[in-house]
């Protein structure tokens, strides 16, 4: 058996959450490893739906271990809001079932008014952040001047950590015209809250190293997707992290020889939310049956999601950078119903053709879809469990799909329900 990574590998909103939960019934351990609580998975189990955003998915599950790795920005208070959710739902969160990496960077109130202010100071050139701090929390761990999950325990130390990040911070605010941070104020809030986290906090990389020694299957849970990576993806309309698989091995403390199989969370259309460049939307009536057939409206934010046809050049592209060994497909019931369906093989930008999606902004605002057309089906896929339930033409649509990324499908997802996926090949088992 081995570890699985999983990953998104369009902009995110793949359908994570049902492929992790399903998947977290088979692990002994999951870990979430980078992002914030901007993104968010929904989880339906026994008719029951949990929405989650920092906590693993894992954590639903009162047999499994969950942990929060270096690599995720933690804002508490939402972590505390989240995890008592849960305890009303009837879910157990305590330390013993969930680890918080002690050296893990906060998100304070501060970082999400930076974030608001600076994003409504962009006007038209927004980048389309949700807000919650997430990226000034990272430029603050980059900076060296975050406050971290152990600095709850002194209160020495997190007055004087205080002091130099407002010092920073205040001089932002000032330039903006915005009311400044009292350091007594924020000291307050942080003593408050802090026996509440404290508990939970542990170094997360010696119990996923206990974990390795005692041959427990691990899942690397990540958030967002390829296309919204810091350095890979869709630059500057990405989030603040790596997201990429091999930042579950930095973002937790686990060595990057035993991730294991890396599985690559991908929707058989496309769709993206907020500001940036994206090829294959549809701005007409056939985006908006997408979206109202997948319900593309954000978890945690609430945002409508933009739709297209399915872009094989970007997921082979993320595929390729992020080691992606297979694929989940995800949504394929979203297709049910329509005559033709086009898959992006290529691009024309400037006049010339590209079989990847170049850095320069000007190129990737420029590139137009070079488009293969395909028969759909009229039969209904949704609720599928076998190949054989499924229309020929729907498989022979997989197929291709599997051709043009270079990668095959590992999973596919019919439904929203759990059990309404096709296994072709264990992940753990590998």
């Amino acid at each position: 058996m081995t570890n699985v990574v999983v990953v998104g590998s369009q902009w995110g909103d793949e359908g994570k959450g049902k492929i992790v939960d399903w998947l977290s019934e088979r692990a002994d351990v999951v870990a979430r490893f980078q992002g914030g609580h901007n993104a968010g998975h929904t989880l339906v189990i026994d008719g029951k739906t949990y929405k989650l955003s920092l906590l693993p998915s894992g954590v639903v599950r009162p047999e499994k271990l969950s942990i929060i790795g270096n690599g995720v920005v933690i804002d508490p208070w939402a972590l505390l809001d989240e995890i008592e959710r849960l305890r009303k739902d009837g879910v157990t969160v305590d330390p013993e079932r969930l680890v918080i990496a002690e050296n893990a960077a906060l998100i304070l109130p501060l970082h999400s008014n930076l974030d608001r202010v600076r994003e409504e100071a962009r006007g038209n050139a927004k980048i389309g952040t949700t807000g919650r701090g997430i990226g000034p929390a990272y430029e603050d761990k980059v900076g060296r001047r975050a406050i971290r999950v152990c600095d709850l325990a002194d209160r020495d130390i997190l007055q004087d950590k205080l002091r130099h990040l407002l010092f920073h911070h205040n001089a932002i605010l000032r330039g903006l015209g915005e009311t400044e941070i009292e350091a007594d104020t924020l000291l307050a809030d942080l003593v408050k809250i802090a026996p509440r986290i404290l508990p939970f906090m542990g170094a997360a990389w010696r119990v996923l190293d206990k974990a390795r020694l005692d041959g427990r299957r691990i899942l690397f849970e990540g958030a967002q997707g390829a296309m919204l990576d810091i350095d890979h993806g869709t630059y500057p309309y990405v989030t603040s992290s790596n997201t990429v698989a091999g930042q579950a091995g930095s973002g937790s403390g686990y060595p990057l020889r035993g991730l294991g199989y890396v599985l690559g969370i991908t929707k058989a259309y496309t769709t993206r939310v907020g500001s940036g460049p994206f090829p294959t939307e549809l701005e007409n009536a056939t985006g908006v049956l997408l979206g109202e057939r997948g319900r593309e409206f954000g978890t945690v934010t609430g945002r409508r999601r933009r739709c297209g046809w399915f872009d094989a050049v970007l997921v082979k592209q993320a595929i390729k950078v992020g080691g992606i060994d297979g694929i989940a497909l995800t949504k394929l019931d979203v297709l049910d119903g329509f005559e033709t369906i086009d898959i992006c093989t290529g691009y024309e930008i400037l006049g010339e053709k590209f079989d990847y999606l170049p850095a320069a902004m000007t190129m990737q605002a420029a590139a137009k879809p070079i488009y293969e057309t395909m028969e759909g089906w009229e039969q209904s896929t949704e609720g599928a469990r076998s190949w054989a339930e499924l229309p020929a033409t729907a498989i022979k649509y997989i197929r291709r799909i599997e051709e043009l990324i270079e990668a095959p499908v590992t999973l596919l997802s019919t439904s929203p329900e759990r059990d309404d996926t096709i296994m072709v090949r264990d992940p753990f088992a590998s």
